[in-house]
Formats: C-alpha cells, sequence, structure tokens
C-alpha cells in the first residue's frame, strides 16, 4: 500500500503524477491515475461483478490486457449461465421456474429496488427475459454468442416476449428509464426487433421538454439516467463512438438544463452526461469542462474517491459511480471492442479456487449498472 499512499499524498498536495498536459487536463488526468489506483488496489478483493464493471470500462478505453482476467471469468460464468438457460428452454414451464428465481433473488435494499421490483413482479417472464437478454448481450459483446450450440433458441425465446408494450409503457419508464433504453437497443443489436423509435417515442411522451421543470428530483434523475442510456447503449457500452447528430436532442437538452444537472444530478448521472458527449466525439463542448471540475472538487481528500450523495466512501458501493469518473477524467479519445474471447475460451470451465480476482456471488445486481 507504500505506493498508493505516496500517490494519493502527491495528488492531494497538487502535484502532477504524470504531467503530459498542462493545466486543467494534466490535472483532470491526475485525478484519474489517483482513483485508479485505489480501485485497482482494492479490486481483487471485490465481487466478481464490480470486477466486470469496472474491467470492462476501463478495458474500452485503454485495451489494457491487465484487464482481460476478470473478463475471462465473467465470460466463462456466461457460458455456463447461458448453456443452462438456452438448454432449459427446451422443456416447458422452464422459463416460469426461472422468472420465480429471478423474481425471489431480486434485491431489496432500497425503496427504489423495491419498486422495480414490484413493477417487474406484474410483467410475466419479462424478469426472467431481460436478465436472458443482459447476458446474451454480454456474450455477444465477448464474441461468445457463435460458440453457444442452439443459441437461436433463446433469441426466439426473447422475440416471443411483449417487449414493445413492456418498453413502452409509461410506469415502466418512470420507475426505470435506463434499462428500457439499454433492453431497446440490445434487441434491436442482436437482431431480435428494432424498437428504439417506440422507446424514445414513449420516453418523450412520458417526460415532455414543456414539462421537464415541473419535474421532481426524483423524476428528473431517471430521464436524464434514461437519456444517458440512449447514447450509451448505442455505443455498445463504449465499444464505438455514436452519431451526434442522432442523439442531437439529447445533447442540447444536457446543454441547455447544466445547471439544474450539475445542483441536481448524482456524480454517476453526471460522468454519464459528459461520457454522451465524449462518444459523441464532442470532447470540447463546455458541457464536459464543466461536470469535469465538478467531478474533481467532488473527490473526498480523505479517502481519494468521490463519495455517494449521503457521504458514503465504501470503494465496493461506490465503483460505479468513481469508475464513471475515471473514464470521464481520464478520456483517452480512443475506444476497444470488445475483448474478443472467442479464442480465449473455447470451452466453459470453473476457474479453480484462489486463482486470479477472488470471485463472490453478485446476483441480479449485475443488470443495474450494466
Amino acid at each position: 500500500m507504500g505506493w498508493l499512499t505516496v500517490l494519493l499524498a502527491a495528488w492531494l498536495a497538487g502535484c502532477a503524477i504524470e504531467p503530459l498536459h498542462d493545466g486543467p487536463a494534466r490535472d483532470e488526468q491526475a485525478t484519474a491515475q489517483v482513483l485508479r489506483a485505489i480501485y485497482e488496489d482494492a479490486l481483487p478483493a471485490m465481487p466478481l461483478d464490480k470486477q466486470r464493471h469496472y474491467a470492462q470500462r476501463l478495458y474500452r478505453i485503454s485495451g489494457d490486457a491487465r484487464y482481460l482476467e476478470p473478463l475471462e471469468a465473467h465470460g466463462r460464468l456466461l457460458l455456463k449461465q447461458l448453456g443452462r438457460d438456452i438448454a432449459g428452454l427446451e422443456t416447458p414451464g422452464f422459463a416460469a421456474a426461472r422468472t420465480r428465481e429471478v423474481m425471489a433473488n431480486y434485491p431489496q435494499r432500497t425503496a427504489r429496488q423495491r419498486a422495480r421490483g414490484a413493477m417487474l413482479a406484474e410483467w410475466g417472464e419479462i424478469a426472467f427475459g431481460r436478465q436472458l437478454l443482459f447476458r446474451l448481450i454480454q456474450a455477444d459483446y465477448y464474441g461468445l454468442l457463435d460458440t453457444l450450440p442452439e443459441h437461436e433458441r433463446a433469441l426466439d425465446y426473447l422475440a416471443s416476449l411483449e417487449w414493445q408494450r413492456f418498453l413502452t409503457d409509461p410506469e415502466v419508464m418512470r420507475i426505470y428509464a435506463a434499462q428500457v433504453a439499454n433492453q431497446a437497443h440490445f434487441l434491436h443489436q442482436l437482431g431480435i426487433v428494432d424498437l428504439r423509435d417506440d422507446m424514445e417515442a414513449a420516453f418523450q411522451s412520458v417526460y415532455p421538454a414543456d414539462a421537464v421543470s415541473a419535474l421532481s428530483e426524483r423524476d428528473y434523475r431517471n430521464r436524464l439516467y434514461g437519456m444517458t442510456h440512449m447514447v450509451i447503449a448505442d455505443s455498445r457500452y463504449y465499444q464505438r463512438r455514436v452519431s451526434a447528430e442522432q442523439h442531437a436532442w439529447i445533447l442540447a437538452a444536457f446543454r441547455t438544463e447544466i445547471e439544474r444537472i450539475l445542483d441536481e444530478a448524482t456524480e454517476d448521472i453526471m460522468a454519464e452526461v459528459a461520457l454522451s458527449f465524449l462518444l459523441a466525439g464532442l470532447e470540447s463542448d463546455p458541457t464536459v469542462a464543466r461536470i469535469r471540475r465538478h467531478l474533481m472538487q467532488a473527490v473526498d481528500p480523505r479517502s481519494g474517491i468521490i463519495p455517494s450523495p449521503d457521504g458514503d466512501t465504501d470503494l465496493e458501493r461506490g465503483e460505479h459511480r468513481n469508475v464513471l469518473a475515471i473514464m470521464v477524467l481520464g478520456w483517452p479519445g480512443q475506444l476497444h471492442a470488445g475483448p474478443d474471447l472467442s479464442r480465449r475460451l473455447h470451452q466453459p470451465r470453473e476457474v479453480p479456487a484462489g486463482q486470479g480476482m477472488r470471485q463472490r456471488k453478485s446476483h441480479v445486481a449485475v443488470l443495474e449498472n450494466v
């Protein structure tokens, strides 16, 4: 830990760690390096899903092979899970049983999670379908989908679900707009159905531009979160650039509302707003600069990370927020697809105990912060 203490002390003293840039850009890079050092020191003790979430993002902005180990572990787990579900779909009643299992394991710690769980309970097998959809898209991102025998069975099953009704339902949108955006893009990317326009039209009906000023803080955050995920999901989660023209209405809204965003959004959402511009190739947009300044000011000098809105500095609970800040502050301007694990993972296998990063069970939380 000694090297990390020195690094953090250097940052706290205002020293440049790697003076690759001048002025604010240098300070942003230095802050990103401190956050990265803290998290990479702690990451091996975190659950597999946190390791996966962090490593995917850092791989996609760096292409660094050091992040492959947790992604390979995730790929092996996906192959095992999908192999079970694809085979199981041949059996009548399997999907209904898996739906009950998913709902029994759905997190209930917060009011928001309880509201989402209650909503999903009203939509039959959508609860299982959204988990299966997420796992298939992850396998596709890793180049593993074609290594799964009979994976078309899972695609056919997903095509049978009522996605159009679900993804355009106003109450579903009000509870979790980000997942609605994700799922519309995932369904399109897998060639199942294209509901992106339907989803956006439903979103704009639920959140008309002339009513935004009257939204509560909770509803305003949900709206922002949904808009950022329309951009991020389109990028295949940081694997490619997106069209600024296609998402012009979203970016224009963020520019207009930047004062309210800085006042009411969480740092997670602010970072995703900035990433929406970065993915569209608009790094010089003033909105990005303002959010970068805010994120730097939000770093707690004692822990060296960005705490939660209530001041929590737990590293595991703050991983989502801080990895996004690392991306925004240390943005390299180049994205890397994948990684393609198809040649590395010929057959699903378990990682022997004691090898690699420590793995812990994480249930459906994997779906909350894709």
